[in-house]
């Protein structure tokens, strides 16, 4: 029990660990983007994010002319929803979502986070311009919210650190219906069956152990093509297209520990002819070690691990770069200024209650348990952490509004909430979480 501890302990630290670096990463690029975009620079920075590129054949069906923001929002972001359905898939397999018992503080938490954001906003900004811009207070932003629970450091209990993780990423799931239900429009159906079809018979092969990395890179590319033409964001195409990476191994843990001890042991009974260079049978023996462990390595993990940095390093920077230089003006306000409030209130209010109250109503009823070592006024600190809601928020955004001013407007109220949020929530749990001694 104390290894299994241990190793999920390690684990969650090390994923903690990227996602601080990334936290920093997004927060500098985001302060990059808005003092870029309010510099006499700033006509530069709208006029660069427009820049039109095309890839393909013209007067072809294989002919693409986007815009770079959209080149990032719809082609290098489904890249990080395909990672997020490979984080899925793993948590609902072997991780913290495998039981409903083990899910259920999580999913009722996500509730919550949910629901609640959008009732205020919808409440408080009935009757007036931009009620389509529901959806944006909704989301959590996964590397933000566990970057700050990295820098209160080993004061923060483990349970909390799962329970936040876990949760994080049934939110990811509900916005990422959202996205594919209610910010889609003009769906060609007929493009969609096709796209489903490839993804059923990847799941067939998947299923069948016959994974080659090679036509899934293929077939994915035409899948998220006919996403792209059918009218629902292509970003879902990555969330399903993850769910058809296989979990299996060709080989099993002992079986690996086995073959590596043996090839260790012949490689240590090879002669040293020259310290610089390997001999044939060391050659040998070092390839056969890399089959080896590339046989012990599932398909998603793989993956999972190989694109992680890209997405966290690389993706999402460049992601906030393009995305969050809203111009700080207060012109206009009357007609706008009420989104940039409402969705602000949304993001703090509406998951420090919704969180808060359906995960105390879940405990009270045993529907689900608290934590290990973890107590209310802790969850209180997490819930507050919640309305952190900084990537999916902006990227929802672009989905719900096309009028310039809505969309400086919410991003405004998005880094408002998001800034506020980010402070209280850490503020209280550096209060409640006791220092190690």
């Amino acid at each position: 029990m104390r290894k299994k501890i241990k190793a999920v302990s390690g684990s969650l630290n090390q994923f903690m660990q990227l996602e601080t670096t990334a936290s920093l990463l997004l927060f500098a690029f985001s302060i990059l983007a808005v003092i870029w975009a309010n510099s006499p620079y700033g006509n530069f920075y709208e006029q660069f994010w427009r820049y039109k590129l095309a890839v393909g054949f013209v007067n072809t069906n294989f002919y693409l002319e986007k815009s770079l923001i959209l080149w990032i929002n719809d082609g290098l972001m489904a890249i990080f929803f395909f990672v997020i359905g490979l984080e899925v898939k793993r948590e609902v397999l072997a991780g913290e979502l495998t039981t409903l018992r083990k899910a259920s503080l999580p999913i009722f938490a996500a509730v919550g986070g949910m629901a609640f954001p959008v009732l205020i906003f919808v409440f408080f900004n009935q009757g007036k311009v931009g009620e389509h811009g529901w959806g944006i207070p909704m989301a959590t932003d996964i590397a933000f919210t566990l970057g700050i629970l990295k820098l209160l450091g080993n004061r923060v209990p483990l349970g909390l650190k799962i329970f936040l993780t876990a949760f994080a990423i049934v939110d990811d799931i509900g916005a990422v219906l959202v996205i594919a239900i209610f910010y889609s429009a003009n769906i060609q159906w007929d493009l969609i069956t096709y796209a489903l079809l490839i993804i059923s018979v990847l799941g067939i092969i998947s299923y069948k152990h016959l994974y080659s990395k090679y036509f899934f890179f293929i077939m994915g590319f035409v899948v998220w093509l006919l996403f792209l033409k059918s009218g629902i964001h292509p970003t879902i195409a990555g969330i399903l297209l993850a769910f058809t990476i296989p979990m299996y191994r060709k080989i099993n843990l002992s079986d690996y520990e086995k073959e590596l001890t043996t090839q260790l042991q012949t490689f240590k009974t090879c002669k040293y002819k020259n310290p610089k260079l390997l001999n044939k049978k060391q050659l040998e023996i070092v390839d056969e070690i890399e089959t080896i462990s590339n046989q012990v390595q599932s398909p998603l993990q793989h993956l999972e691990h190989s694109l992680h940095g890209w997405v966290s390093y690389v993706i999402m920077p460049i992601f906030a770069l393009a995305n969050a230089g809203v111009v700080l003006s207060f012109s206009g306000l009357e007609f706008t200024g009420h989104i940039t409030i409402n969705i602000a209130m949304a993001l703090f209010f509406g998951n420090t209650i919704g969180i808060m109250s359906l995960s105390y109503m879940a405990i009270k009823l045993k529907l689900a348990d608290l934590p290990k070592g973890v107590e209310f006024k802790q969850l209180l600190g997490v819930s507050i952490l919640g309305g952190l809601g900084f990537t999916m928020s902006l990227f929802i955004t672009n989905l719900a509004y096309d009028d310039e001013a809505l969309i400086a407007a919410a991003k405004m109220g998005v880094i408002l909430g998001s800034l506020v949020t980010g402070f209280l929530g850490y503020m209280i749990l550096k209060i409640q979480l006791k220092p190690v001694k």
